[in-house]
């Protein structure tokens, strides 16, 4: 901005600054001379005259300062300036060579004094609507239409004497100053609203000037028809109110930034700042056509009523138009354009609102999905052939979600599925069953397609309490899953990354094992012929007093690497046995319990077994240990001395995840086991695929030639049960049987089921089929 500059008591004060200040001293001159008035009627007049236009003349000369050097609002400076240098021109006129005969003047003359003032205000609205809205939109000119009828029908009731035609000439003119006053500031109120309200202080002080003046005119219009016709020291003091407030107006928009041009807010057009205006017009027209019901003719007053109404309805037409496009431009930023599903955006916003409704009795879980092998697809058969793949996932994935779940795309090859109200157990349980469906064989461009998918796991509150923590875990425990061997990982927060919280959770765990924090879990095992309960498993879960109930995911890595996995298995197994010992009086079902490798090769094992056991009063055959092959091989000789131990004691062994170590045919020679427990990647697709029968009944007749029991564990529909029934298979658990369940749930429900004709004997016979011993969970441990 120019700063042109005066010299002024020594200082440099800009030459805006000092029109302001000149402006409002002339205000203040004229209020003091209110007070005090000089003598005389001629110098009364003169003092009177050259305070009032001066304020008027100075504000004028400010605001064509601003006009100049803001070519933005140009037009709207120099059209104040003119409406302020014509009130001040009409004003002397009448002063000096009308008043002495006012009285004997047409009415039109006196209109045509101010004339120039409410066209000069009108351009000045047109420049301000210019200035600031890049776009102008139809629903500001419905706006302004509506605002304008109200104004007419407030002024026509009000102001019967406008249509009437009074006799009054003087009376008629006073009229028309509030109800352009009025139809103003309808139409500049529009164009705020539309506008959305931004922070413009020089429309704020320009509708605050507009203000003052109307609250004189209306209150010369009373005076007027009370038949005062003198125009009192308040009035006036009002109208300079208002010059002062369009002074300073154009003083601050000297100071501040040019205006860049906005299209009009969508949101500000639907909210309730622009349904006051059209709503508080049309109820006024309501009220005028219900009165003017049965009359001859409509008047002005009713025309101005059913165009009103017409405007708004055009407005409310519009603005459900606007809500739809909005809601379309909702959804697209929400959607994925390639597949159709929701995308991160989407993913984000739901997720952020399931964590804040999330607790430890309802927490959220996150599946992470990425797929293996979709860039070898690309590079094969293009990349048209790859989004086609892609969009072929949302509907393989559909069935398996519920109503509050949502598949959405990340980006590139990546997926996310959100699971509210999903524990880490059924998260798991969910994740192995979508990465079932997409390891399905795929049609692409007549190509029969098998892709890979790795899923991580992750859950909310606990351990993650952000959306982008939530993320970050589901990621970390996603590349984990593409170096495992059934391509699902949850995530620990603390199982092998240092810092702070593995520590915490080492040292919470040591806590945990001396305050009893710790429980178990059960899920039966039922035989395939008969559904009797012939087992059932013990899982560990932690009591956690501030995180809630957690599962193995989180307390087996922390026992590892605190070295507390044997005092963890003391605990399990004491748990187990405690629990076993309410039902077996009744029902002899053993109880199933995970060993670690560090119990395996832990020569005083035997010992600690038969302790438990008669501290329950149970006998041997009531418990059953499990362990994966990968266990024994740090030192193979000692683990088959102890397991020989404890199956001489009559302690049935279980070989646990048969089918994913390695060496397992040769470990079959020498493990001393009873049964063997096939694990969920083999059981899954049993029915499905070809390969996967064929491996399962292989390898039952091979149990079974070894006189071992064969269990199958992840069994989690009836269709996979009695697929491996008719394979052979003797028992199985799984989801399909029932979830793991507390002790208390677990009694009743054991209440309800068949018993078992028959023990199996704790060590079958040589080649001969044994009766199969309920599976595991891969993540069940101990």
């Amino acid at each position: 901005m120019d700063r042109s500059e005066a010299t002024a008591g020594g200082g440099r004060v800009p030459v805006t600054g000092g029109l302001l200040l000149a402006c409002l001293g002339a205000l203040a001159a004229y209020a003091l001379g209110e007070v005090w008035r000089p003598s005389g009627n001629a110098v009364a007049m003169i003092y009177d005259l050259v305070a009032y236009d001066a304020v008027y003349l100075i504000g004028a000369a400010l605001c064509r300062r601003t006009a100049v050097h803001r070519t933005d609002d140009r037009l709207v400076w120099n059209a104040l300036a003119v409406a302020l240098a014509a009130v001040a021109l009409s004003t002397t006129l009448y002063a000096v060579a009308l008043a002495p005969a006012a009285a004997y003047l047409p009415s039109w003359l006196l209109v045509a004094l101010w004339a120039p003032v409410y066209p000069a205000l009108g351009v000045a609205l047109v420049g301000v609507v210019r200035s600031r809205v890049g776009t102008p939109h139809m629903s500001m000119w419905f706006d302004a239409l509506t605002g304008a009828c109200g104004a007419v029908i407030f002024a026509v009731t009000l102001l019967p004497a406008l249509v009437s035609g009074p006799a009054d000439g003087r009376l008629a003119v006073v009229q028309l100053y509030p109800v352009a006053d009025t139809l103003l500031l309808a139409a500049v109120s529009a164009v705020c609203a539309v506008m959305g309200f931004r922070r413009d202080w020089p429309l704020v002080l320009i509708i605050a000037g507009l203000l003052c003046t109307l609250g004189a005119d209306a209150l010369l219009l009373s005076r007027v028809v009370d038949g005062e016709v003198a125009v009192d020291s308040q009035m006036k003091l009002a109208w300079l109110a208002g010059a002062a407030f369009t002074a300073l107006a154009a003083h601050v928009a000297g100071r501040t930034p040019g205006i860049v041009p906005a299209d009009a807010d969508p949101v500000a057009r639907l909210s309730w700042r622009v349904a006051f205006l059209p709503l508080g017009a049309s109820v006024m027209s309501v009220v005028v056509l219900v009165s003017t019901w049965g009359s001859a003719g409509l008047g002005v007053a009713g025309w101005a009523a059913v165009t009103c109404l017409l405007a708004t309805l055009a407005r409310t037409a519009m603005s459900v138009q606007e809500l739809r496009g909005l809601h379309d431009i909702r959804e697209q930023a929400r959607t994925d354009e390639l597949t159709d599903l929701p995308n991160r955006r989407a993913l984000l916003e739901r997720t952020r609102a399931a964590l804040e409704a999330a607790d430890a009795g309802r927490p959220v879980a996150l599946l992470l999905l990425d797929l293996d092998g979709f860039k070898e697809v690309n590079d094969s058969l293009g990349h048209a052939a790859g989004d086609d793949l892609l969009r072929m996932i949302g509907p393989r994935l559909w069935p398996e979600l519920g109503g509050d779940d949502l598949l959405a795309r990340l980006g590139g090859d990546e997926f996310a599925v959100l699971l509210p109200g999903t524990g880490l157990d059924d998260a798991i349980a969910r994740a192995d069953r979508v990465r079932a469906l997409v390891l399905e064989p795929f049609v692409v461009h007549g190509v029969r397609l098998h892709v890979g998918v790795s899923v991580g796991i992750a859950t909310g509150p606990v351990p993650a309490a952000t959306v982008t923590e939530l993320l970050r875990c589901a990621d970390v425990a996603m590349y984990e899953a593409k170096n495992s061997r059934d391509g699902v990982r949850s995530y620990v927060p603390d199982a092998r990354a240092g810092g702070g919280d593995r520590l915490r959770t080492m040292e919470d765990l040591r806590t945990a094992l001396d305050e009893g924090q710790l429980l178990v879990h059960l899920q039966p095992q039922v035989a395939l012929h008969g559904r009797a309960v012939v087992g059932v498993e013990a899982l560990v879960r932690w009591q956690h007093p501030e995180r809630g109930l957690l599962s193995p995911a989180v307390v087996l890595p922390a026992a590892e690497q605190a070295g507390l996995m044997r005092p963890l298995t003391g605990v399990v197994l004491g748990l187990a046995l405690e629990a076993a010992a309410q039902w077996w009086p009744e029902r002899a079902v053993p109880v199933s319990v995970n060993l670690s490798a560090a119990s395996v090769t832990d020569l005083e094992l035997p010992a600690t077994v038969i302790r438990h056991l008669q501290e329950h009063g149970l006998p041997p055959e009531a418990l059953t240990l499990e362990l994966v092959e990968d266990t024994l091989m740090a030192d193979p000789d000692r683990g088959r001395t102890v397991l020989g131990e404890l199956r001489r004691l009559g302690i049935r062994t279980s070989i646990d995840d048969y089918g994913t170590g390695y060496s397992s045919l040769a470990y079959l020679r020498h493990l001393p086991a009873d049964e063997l427990k096939l694990d969920r990647s083999l059981t899954h697709d049993v029915g499905r695929d070809d390969r996967a029968t064929a491996i399962v009944r292989h390898t039952v007749g091979l149990a079974h030639d070894l006189g071992l029991s064969l269990v199958a564990e992840g069994v989690e529909d009836e269709e996979t049960a009695a697929a491996l029934a008719a394979l052979g298979c003797d028992i199985a658990q799984g989801w399909a049987i029932a979830r793991p369940m507390p002790v208390v749930d677990f009694l009743g429900w054991l209440a309800d089921r068949p018993a078992a004709p028959s023990r199996t004997p704790a060590v079958p016979a040589p080649r001969r089929p044994a009766t199969c011993r309920p599976a595991n969970s891969p993540s069940t441990a101990p």
